[in-house]
Parts: C-alpha cells; structure tokens; sequence
C-alpha cells in the first residue's frame, strides 16, 4: 500500500507562518489541571466573577467561557486527527482503489485536525488580549470605590452635622479622588478600544485563514473522490485494475504546496462593502478625525485653588449650596457641581 504520502513527514514554515510566525501554545494545552470536562466548563462559568471586582464581572465571565471553548476546540482537533487515522486503518481491508483514497482522504483529515489544534493557540491571542482589558477594570475598581466611599461619608455628615468642619477636609479628599478616577476612567477608555480592536483582529484573522485552509483541503478531497470508480457491476463482474495511485499522490502534493503558500493577501473570500455602507464608515472616519485634528479646550474647565487654609470656607456658607432638592435628594451644589446621594429611609 502507498502509505507514505503524508504531509505529516515535512513540516517546513509555511509563507502565512513566514509572514505571521505561530503563537505560543494556549493556556489550555499547558494548564488544565481543573479538566476538559462537561464539569470543569460548569465550574469555569458558574464561578467567573463570583470574587473579583464588580467592574469586571461581566468580563470576567466572557474570558472562562471563551476558555470552555478553547477546551472545545483542542478536543475537537485531537479527535479529528484520531478518525483521520481510523479511517486510514479501516481502509487497508477494502479494495485498491478505496484503500488508497481513505489513506489519502486520512491525510486530508488529520491536516484539518492539525489546523483545528493551531487555531486554538490563535485563539488564545484573542482571549489573552481580552483578558488584559479585564484585569484594566479591575485595577480601576478601586478609585470608584474611594470617591463613592468620600461621597457617602460627605452625604451622611452633611444629614446628621451640616456645620460639621471635617465635611471640608472630605470634599478636598473629594476633589483629589475625582481627578484619580478621571485618570484612571481615561486610561480605561483608551486600553479598552485599543485592545478590543487587536483582540477580534486576532481572532478573525485566525478565523480567516483557517477556514481557507479548511476550504482549500475540503477541494482536494473532493478531487480525491473522483478516483474512486462507483460504476456499478454485476455479480462475477471484475473490475478494471487501480491506477490511481500517481493521481493521488499529487493531489495531495498540491494540496501541501496550496496550504504552503497561501497568505492573507491571496484570500479566495473577499469581504466587499457596499457603496452605502463605505460612505457611511468613511462619514463616520472623517468626523472622528476632524474632533481629534479641533481638539477640546479644557483649559477653563476648572478654577485654580488658592493655596492659603483661609480661602476654604464651610459647605453651608457657599451661595450654591442648598440642603434639600427638589426631588427631595440630600445633595450640595458647590461652584455649580452637584454632590451628594438620595436620604435612605431607616
């Protein structure tokens, strides 16, 4: 039998590897200690986010489930390698002809298997990036924490001891606190579109490429399929000798050497917008850019302090301030800035 085909036996870089070199393996090829399981991706779900902070529970739940799909995915490419494999053994009983393709067909398989396998370390770029955005939120978590703990502390002084002299010493704790948090929201921000962007640009990437590959293997196979002669024949009937056994070997050549040198830029499925939605995303590209080339003038956002203890005064004495809205919230207006939160019945 011509069991020597494989594309198993020379594993040289292929241009896509060339242009964009592997990733390590995944996080959960060298850490899987809780288990592949039906019960280890319960586990992973249910207690996403259960102990973190508030901020990243929702995505901290996304990263365990993406997680439980990678274990998915891993699984899903040992087994296609194993049938590949089966295949080719139940094979070696039949005909020449069916022999042959199965073992050629086997090869086809166990390549998708080894697609399937690297498509998970890709993956893990995505979810490792996505994590990165998680642990962002987590760190930002505190400063909300502060300024909400001084607000509280500011409304409950302001209710029981409005002439209080530690309510002052609590809104400049206040005021410091604020601008932590507008620094940490900021950063936020940035690293979060930042981040997003890179994290789906390695999936779908990944994505890409492999299902081009997968769709460039499904080709040959089916090509493969032609040698088999299904003519039916009567009993007695003998039939025609197998000579396939060339054909088939360089169906699989081309298909190594099609898999070798397919890129990003030679992508068969082109994803072409429509005039309507190019206009609009290039409306859209203008107007960000033209607010970035205006800028904001933020220069007389904020009065500058006077150093000297006895410009502070007490929160009462500001014109401003008031001590019941009308909506019947406890809350002070200082320079035009609203504080403070609603009464909470005892």
């Amino acid at each position: 039998m011509h069991r020597t085909y494989s594309m198993r036996q020379t594993r040289m870089p292929t241009a896509s590897q060339v242009e964009n070199p592997p990733p390590p393996l995944s996080t959960t090829k060298v850490s899987g200690w809780i288990g592949k399981g039906g019960f280890g991706h319960a586990l992973r779900k249910n207690t996403a986010g259960v102990f973190g902070p508030d901020l990243a529970k929702k995505l901290s739940q996304l990263v365990k489930m993406e997680k439980n799909v990678m274990r998915s995915l891993e699984m899903v490419a040992k087994e296609r390698m194993e049938t590949a494999q089966q295949l080719s053994i139940w094979g070696e009983g039949c005909d020449e002809d069916v022999s042959d393709v199965t073992d050629k067909m086997g090869v086809l398989l166990y390549e998708i298997g080894e697609l399937e396998d690297l498509y998970v370390d890709r993956y893990d770029q995505y979810r490792v990036t996505i994590k990165s955005i998680r642990n962002i939120e987590a760190s930002v978590q505190p400063s909300r924490d502060r300024k909400q703990k001084i607000t509280d502390e500011i409304a409950k002084l302001k209710y029981r001891d409005p002439n209080s002299a530690r309510i002052v010493v609590l809104e400049q704790e206040l005021v410091r606190a604020e601008a932590e948090s507008l620094v940490a929201e900021a950063q936020l921000s940035n690293i979060t579109r930042e981040k997003l962007k890179a994290a789906f640009q390695y999936q779908f990437d990944a994505l890409r490429e492999h299902s081009e590959k997968v769709a460039i293997i499904a080709g040959y196979g089916k090509h493969l399929l032609d040698l088999v002669d299904d003519t039916p024949v009567t009993p007695g009937e003998t039939r025609t000798a197998y000579d396939g056994y060339d054909a088939s070997k360089a169906i699989i050549q081309d298909c190594e050497g099609a898999l070798a040198n397919w890129v990003t830029s030679k992508a068969a499925v082109k994803s072409n917008m429509s005039t309507r939605a190019r206009t609009l995303s290039q409306r859209h590209r203008d107007s960000v850019a033209k607010a970035h080339r205006e800028g904001v003038d933020l220069s007389g956002q904020d009065q500058p302090m006077r150093g000297d203890r006895d410009s502070w005064v007490g929160a009462d004495q500001h014109a401003s301030y008031n001590d019941v809205e009308d909506d019947g919230e406890l809350a002070s207006t200082v320079d035009g800035e609203t504080r403070g939160r609603e009464e909470v019945a005892a």
